[in-house]
């Protein structure tokens, strides 16, 4: 448990992904309007799915607070792993500064270390750094599926799981 520290403006931006393309333009306006932000009731809802989607955590509730950019995870994680993955499914995201950890873990384990991507960062390299072996970037790719669809798709300000 504790808080962990994100970058609000770098992460996956998935809000607004749903909104269909074929909307009638509205009518002109003489002044462009900025498109608008999400409510902070329209963050939790995202990242509570998304959190759904990338993690088993049993009795889920996801708070936003928009003043201090925070998310606060609550429930049951079945491993130190699926905890982690909450944790990073929730932080890595447009929006969210910080992850409040409130998530209990039923076998508890060693936590895994948290890598922040740097410019020029690959997984192979952040491997070599981590484990002395470059060929051990799919341990890394491995502990944060399904939120890296591919090795090689990776940003600079996310945030990864570093296995033991």
């Amino acid at each position: 448990m504790g808080i962990f520290s994100f970058a609000r403006d770098i992460g996956d931006k998935i809000f607004n992904r749903n909104k269909k393309e074929d909307t009638p333009a509205p009518a002109p306006v003489a002044t462009p309007s900025a498109p608008a932000e999400p409510t902070a009731q329209e963050i939790a809802n995202l990242l509570l799915a998304r959190v759904q989607a990338n993690a088993q955590i049993d009795k889920l509730s996801v708070n936003y607070n928009g003043d201090t950019d925070t998310v606060v995870l609550s429930g049951v994680a079945p491993s130190q792993a699926e905890r982690e993955k909450a944790i990073l499914a929730a932080g890595n995201v447009q929006y969210v500064a910080q992850v409040e950890d409130n998530i209990t873990v039923e076998a508890p384990e060693p936590e895994s270390r948290f890598y922040t991507v740097k410019s020029g960062d690959t997984l192979s390299k952040i491997a070599k750094e981590m484990y002395g072996n470059a060929n051990e970037y799919n341990k890394i790719f491995e502990a944060n599926r399904p939120l890296l669809s591919h090795p090689d798709k990776i940003y600079v300000g996310q945030v990864l799981r570093i296995p033991a």
